[in-house]
Order: structure tokens, then sequence, then C-alpha cells
């Protein structure tokens, strides 16, 4: 577990993480309301983008992409997705193999919720967050080495 004392520290370790990510990377955000997912993917998209830009949620939208420093970005946001078939018709499934995806509410993939993704389960603590980093993929190994130094 990462203890992240306040929105900055959040931010900051978004940051890093964003730095290190490339196409075909998926991050899993999950917590309940207000735990800081959008929080966490507006700092990371935002540390990657080629210019400063507005990242607003993708609540009603349900996705929103970007062309950064490493590589396409989908952001979505799967609060109000029902049924597995509205994600195959986002285009989400594709673009896990072809881009960077964070991806907020993740319970709502279902079966399609890529074996290799990264999860992040966000909890508040009054402005602290705490971050429980899980994956089953031996490439996030290398890839977070560090991370939890630098964040």
């Amino acid at each position: 577990m990462l203890h992240l004392a306040d929105a900055d520290a959040t931010a900051a370790f978004a940051v890093v993480l964003g730095a290190r990510l490339t196409p075909g990377d998926t991050v899993l955000l999950s917590g309940p309301v207000g735990a800081g997912k959008t929080h966490f993917a507006r700092a990371l998209i935002q540390s990657i983008l080629h210019a400063p830009e507005d990242v607003p949620s993708p609540t009603f939208t349900l996705v929103q992409t970007y062309d950064t420093i490493r590589g396409p970005l989908w952001h979505t946001d799967l609060y109000r997705v029902s049924a597995d078939t509205e994600i195959d018709e986002l285009g989400l499934i594709e673009a896990f193999d072809d881009a960077i995806c964070l991806v907020e509410w993740p319970d709502r993939l279902g079966s399609v919720t890529p074996a290799a993704a990264l999860g992040i389960a966000l909890q508040a603590d009054g402005d602290a967050r705490d971050a429980v980093l899980t994956w089953t993929d031996p490439r996030w190994v290398d890839r977070l080495a560090g991370v939890l130094q630098d964040a």
C-alpha cells in the first residue's frame, strides 16, 4: 500500500507512473466516489500531453482520447455503463491493444478486463489517499521499479 498524504502527492504519483506507460498498458482505477480516481487520471494525462489542455471527466462522454508524448491515451469512466456490449460499442477493447487506457469503474468491464492491467485501488482518508497496486503480468515489476520511492 502506498500512502499519499494529500492531493499533490496523489498527482505526483500519477506523474511518475505516466512517464512509464506505453501503448498497450491499461490502468484500472477503482475506489468509491470521491476517492481521487479522476484527480489521479487528470494529473497523469496532463503530465504527458504535448501541450496543456483541459482534461474533463469522461463521466458523461464515457471516453476522452488524447494524443500524448507517450502515445494515444484513452480515459474512460464506466460508471454509467451497465453491460459488456456497451464496452464493445465504445471501441475500448481495441484500444487496450493500441493505446494507454485509464479506466475508472473497471468493475463494469466484466469479462473484457485486460489480464495484463495494473490495478490501482484508491481509498480516501480525509485529504490523504491510500493506493493499493495489484497486477499479475510480470512486466509491471520492472515498470514499477522505483515508482513507490519516486512518488
